[in-house]
């Protein structure tokens, strides 16, 4: 519906140009503005009909009796988006006025269009960033946060990739990044906005990271000569009660990061972060998931392994077990971690975990 702010703003732009009153009137027929202020408020029973009937309604002489509160005029439907949203009246002799009655209604319905999607873009941003904020409180999803996601188009459909982009605007007088975003994204299931100074989010649900990175190479492409831009991407999550840990793996990977890319992963600078952080959620995180699936036999095989520098004679020699059944151990971690033992780069990763493991 229209509001009075700028039921008064369609009021006073027509009469500027047209030099005549002009009522702005609400499906009730109640007057929501007008050149004459003693109307407002008023119930106009030519509009109230106008709104009823969705079609054009011309009050001359000798009809006018025939309406509450009206004067002869030309009172015609307002539609947004193919629904009924108010009425405009002009007053004055239909005869002098009929000719351009048509472009006042074309003008205020460019107005009115122009106002409410300007309103409900407002809107969106707004719900997108309390989203968001929500789920950083790393509560349980409710019935009301699912209903707000459906609102904006947010599938719920893992894995769920939190994305943070640090946007230093080159030109403070370009639009800004998250409209940049919204022109972007129109078409697909992301969460985005503004969460930080400079400090921007995206949540993206059901892509892949390599379709992530296409998306945004693009992206940079639109926007490099007006933002300078650093983007880090978090691991994936399976359900939005984990986007946090996402979005503070996506913080770390710039914080981390290659100062020299645009883009970084977490999990090429996961190590580097954990040897800061070594108490966070994201070394339990890195813990649990390097050493999943290996029971105490196999951890206390692979803590003797590396004690005794990866020698297999000696260490099956102190775990009392032939040689071909360490390398069959040593086979089962290799894998269930996806992570060789034997090779020096894997084994940093496997010995980091166990390291923090028995902090």
């Amino acid at each position: 519906m229209i509001s009075k702010q700028l039921a008064n703003q369609i009021v006073e732009q027509t009469m500027l140009r047209l030099h005549r009153n002009i009522n702005v009137v609400h499906t009730n027929g109640r007057i929501l503005a007008s050149g004459d202020r003693l109307r407002v408020e008023s119930i106009h029973g030519g509009a109230r009909i106008v709104a009823e009937t969705e079609k054009t309604l011309v009050i001359t002489e000798e009809n006018n009796h025939l309406f509450q509160n009206a004067k002869p005029g030309i009172n015609l439907p307002i539609f947004f988006q193919n629904e009924l949203v108010g009425v405009i009246g002009i007053t004055g002799n239909p005869v002098d006025i009929a000719e351009w009655a048509p472009l006042v209604q074309l003008t205020t319905e460019m107005m009115v269009h122009q106002a409410l999607i300007a309103s409900q873009t407002e809107w969106k941003r707004k719900l997108r960033e309390t989203i968001f904020e929500d789920l950083m409180t790393q509560q349980p999803l409710q019935k009301a946060m699912n209903d707000r996601l459906s609102k904006i188009g947010f599938f719920h459909a893992p894995p769920f990739y939190a994305i943070t982009l640090d946007a230093d605007p080159k030109l403070t007088a370009y639009q800004s990044f998250v409209e940049h975003m919204e022109d972007f994204f129109i078409h697909e299931s992301v969460i985005f906005g503004k969460y930080q100074v400079n400090e921007h989010f995206i949540l993206v649900s059901g892509m892949d990271a390599k379709a992530i990175v296409n998306k945004l190479t693009i992206l940079l492409t639109q926007v490099k000569k007006y933002f300078n831009v650093k983007i880090g991407i978090g691991l994936p999550v399976q359900t939005l009660e984990k986007a946090f840990n996402s979005y503070e793996m996506a913080k770390n990977a710039i914080e981390y990061g290659d100062r020299k890319k645009t883009i970084n992963f977490f999990d090429e600078v996961e190590v580097f972060s954990l040897l800061k952080k070594s108490d966070s959620q994201e070394a339990l995180l890195f813990t649990n998931r390097t050493l999943k699936g290996l029971n105490n036999k196999l951890i206390h095989t692979l803590v003797v392994y590396f004690s005794n520098n990866q020698q297999l004679t000696i260490c099956s020699e102190e775990l009392g077990i032939h040689r071909h059944t360490l390398t069959y151990r040593l086979n089962q971690i290799h894998e269930l971690t996806g992570y060789n033992p034997a090779i020096f780069q894997e084994a940093i990763i496997l010995q980091i975990a166990l390291w923090l493991r028995n902090k």
